[in-house]
């Protein structure tokens, strides 16, 4: 059976948005991920700070 992602304190910086889960082993992660259209990046973070500074230095590719 799968993990189920439940994502909590979602956060939006411009087009990226930050949300906080559990991974498999039970340590809270923090993922930053894109939502513009054919950009595709997105990370995973230790911290929340480094979340939001990801966010907002990202810069798409795609134009």
């Amino acid at each position: 059976m799968p993990a189920r992602d439940n994502f909590h304190s979602v956060m939006r910086i411009g087009p990226v948005q930050i949300g906080t889960h559990r991974d498999r082993n039970g340590r809270t992660t923090h993922t930053a991920v894109c939502t513009a259209d054919r950009c595709g990046w997105s990370a995973d973070y230790s911290s929340q700070s480094a979340a939001q500074l990801a966010a907002r230095t990202h810069r798409c590719t795609v134009r």
